[in-house]
């Protein structure tokens, strides 16, 4: 490389860091949020002892927490906890520092084997700037998105090394970073698969292709270069040949599939294939495949969680989906020969996203920002490629062309920028999600959760209530709204969302423990025979809930003596089967308050059944 491209190399890379860093400065300001980050971080005690040697080996043989297996994420959190405590402004750094060398790898890697400067240079740069990919960097907990992409980037790099010379060293060598992306994160399963892509551009290494050559005597080599692929020798290999050399890498893809799958059934993520019909999956995927490139095109209203469309997806919006990618995929096969970056970059879109897209469905979520993050790569590569094509068979001048491109890249920065201020607490997170979307009880929920942990309960409650109204089959937002309802000092509609809660409980424990919270609110109600009868339920259904409960009331009782709660502590140890305690309650409530007429009438009670069992 001579100096003049060594400089350009140089001022690319520093630019790069600037531009990135001073659009995600602000955040540095961001908290922990309370949605996946405490798993990872602040309710993760392995994770918070440091490099230790207990947590390396948990890292390895746990997945019970995320529902994935990354071992080297959960050291990588680690690593900034021996570094910065709980100090969210280090963790954001490194994410962001991640992401600055993710988008400085793209730019060389593209560099590299096109020699197109300017094109390499724009890529990387929507790849750093675009607002789709602050989720995957402001967000602590999609650190694995970040890394795994660094191990990618990095194989890719490694690939062309031994593409230029195949042998056993670089081979282990691409095995080895594969093998750590993995560690990371299962998404970049997809890699055998990109590297064949790659075969055919721009590494051209499909022999009989019939490559197009740049002409020999072209005034600008380059250019025809970058137009056309690699500009330094590679040896070419029939397509099977090529195809047998990725097997190796797939058993590294096979272990990784069988643990991801054993990893999250063991947590319930897999969603129950009756519950969602495979036809509904495939439309998701179709809207999502063509969702992500709108968002790539028009880069607004990002949220971090889109609802799934249990009830499907209109006709026409997935006719249109798939009518879109049959497109697309059409006419970037017709110019396989004249546009080979067309078909690279289009199969990378649609199979790195694969593992992602749906068809064997993980969580709740219809698509996900952060999903896109490496994907993506592939259509930044048809556009900046196809239009600076079309730029040159229009004869467009360089200064247009910087000045186009200084636009997008001003708007994008601006964009996220804007976008990393919705992620400056639990609040501003949800509230955005809400506003940009449609029927999301998960983000009413936590937006409701959000506010209520602001002491703003009037305002969380309507939010809690349509929640509820969005899962009625849903215990937890029942609950959820019952527990605001009663700190608003609505009693009665508390005890009706509890009622419909238990409806829908099938765990005994959290059936036993609604029951206890309902005895609690009918107790201030006054109505004890009500009180009797919750506790009486709660411990049939789980009889090993009972010291639990005990303690509980005891611990309220320590903070705050009242008579009526001496009596409910006396009822709860009756039907626990502990008269004695039950007694000790009861005298204690009438000590507190003479008047209280149900104590003396439990405690009377009690006694003649005690008289009468001595008879």
């Amino acid at each position: 490389m001579d100096k003049k491209n060594e400089r350009f190399v140089i001022v690319s890379c520093l630019l790069l860091v600037v531009l990135t860093l001073a659009v995600y400065l602000p955040v540095g300001r961001n908290p922990f949020i309370d949605f996946d980050d405490g798993v990872y971080v602040t309710n993760n005690p392995y994770v918070q002892a440091g490099l230790t040697w207990k947590t390396f080996t948990w890292a390895w043989t746990s997945a019970e927490l995320s529902g994935n297996w990354h071992p080297l994420t959960w050291l990588s959190h680690a690593f900034d906890c021996q570094l910065y405590g709980l100090n969210p402004a280090g963790h954001h750094f490194t994410s962001v520092l991640l992401h600055v060398l993710n988008g400085i790898l793209l730019f060389l890697l593209l560099l590299r084997v096109t020699r197109a400067k300017g094109r390499s240079f724009l890529v990387a740069a929507i790849f750093a700037l675009h607002p789709i990919n602050v989720e995957s960097v402001a967000w602590v907990a999609e650190r694995k998105n970040t890394l795994s992409t660094l191990f990618f980037l990095l194989a890719l790099g490694a690939y062309g090394w031994y593409a230029v010379k195949p042998d056993v060293k670089r081979y282990i060598t691409v095995a080895a970073l594969f093998g750590l992306g993995l560690a990371a994160k299962s998404m970049v399963i997809t890699l055998p698969f990109v590297l064949l892509l790659l075969d055919f551009w721009p590494l051209q290494r499909v022999a009989g292709w019939g490559y197009p050559q740049p002409g020999p005597k072209t005034k600008k080599p380059r250019k025809a270069a970058a137009a056309v692929g690699v500009w330094f020798a590679v040896p070419q290999f029939p397509f099977r040949r090529l195809v047998r050399e990725k097997l190796p890498l797939l058993a590294f893809c096979v272990g990784s599939a069988i643990v991801t799958i054993f990893a999250q059934r063991s947590t319930g993520s897999i969603a129950d294939i009756v519950r969602i019909p495979f036809t509904t999956r495939l439309e998701n995927a179709a809207n999502s495949y063509a969702g992500y490139i709108a968002m790539a095109i028009w880069p607004a209203r990002f949220a971090l969680y889109y609802p799934y469309p249990y009830k499907g997806i209109a006709i026409w919006q997935v006719s249109l989906a798939l009518l879109f990618l049959l497109t697309v995929t059409g006419l970037v096969w017709k110019q396989r020969q004249t546009q080979p970056y067309l078909v690279t970059g289009w199969l990378w879109y649609l199979g790195t996203l694969v593992p992602v897209i749906g068809l064997i469905q993980v969580g709740d979520q219809a698509m996900a920002d952060r999903y896109g993050y490496l994907p993506l790569i592939g259509i930044f590569v048809m556009a900046v490629w196809g239009l600076s094509d079309l730029a040159d068979r229009e004869r467009i001048n360089f200064g247009p062309r910087a000045a186009t491109a200084a636009i997008v890249l001003g708007l994008l920065s601006f964009l996220t920028w804007r976008q990393i201020g919705y992620w400056h607490s639990d609040y501003e997170v949800w509230y955005h999600a809400v506003k940009v979307t449609k029927d999301n009880p998960l983000a009413e929920a936590d937006l409701a959760r959000a506010l209520r942990l602001l002491g703003r309960q009037q305002e969380a409650l309507p939010h809690y209530e349509e929640a509820a109204r969005l899962s009625p089959k849903d215990p937890i937002r029942h609950v959820n709204l019952a527990v605001d309802l009663a700190e608003c000092g609505q009693l009665q509609d508390a005890i009706t969302e509890y009622t419909t809660a238990l409806r829908f409980i099938s765990d005994p424990t959290i059936k036993a423990r609604t029951y206890e919270s309902l005895a609690a609110l009918y107790g201030a109600l006054g109505d004890y025979s009500k009180v009797r009868e919750s506790y009486r339920q709660a411990l049939q259904i789980d009889p090993q809930q009972a010291d639990a409960m005990v303690r509980h009331l005891s611990e309220s009782i320590a903070a705050q003596p009242m008579g009526e709660s001496y009596l409910q502590l006396g009822l709860l140890q009756e039907q626990a089967g502990h008269p004695s305690e039950a007694r000790i309650a009861y005298e204690q409530a009438l000590k507190l308050d003479p008047g209280l007429g149900e104590a003396k009438e439990s405690l009377d009670a009690l006694e003649r059944g005690d008289r009468s069992a001595g008879r």
